[in-house]
């Protein structure tokens, strides 16, 4: 696992749309973590979390198109 991943998977968020809404639409943590993971990418919740601890609010707003991802706005059961 890797903070490269979680920033990778982060820069994927903001600029595909359809990914975005694929992770977003995901039933829960689980399904989430799988689709990820064929994606390509591997991290740890606490990664993403500390990924998310570094960004500001507009920086995670981009990334969830609006929406929530993160704590600040909900690590919210995304992983």
């Amino acid at each position: 696992m890797s903070i490269e991943s979680a920033k990778a998977f982060m820069e994927k968020m903001k600029t595909d749309q359809d990914f975005a809404k694929k992770v977003m639409a995901a039933k829960d943590a689980e399904e989430r973590r799988v689709l990820v993971k064929e994606e390509g990418f591997d991290f740890s919740a606490e990664e993403l979390k500390d990924l998310g601890d570094e960004m500001s609010d507009s920086e995670l707003d981009a990334v969830a198109g609006g929406g929530c991802l993160l704590d600040s706005c909900g690590l919210r059961e995304v992983f």
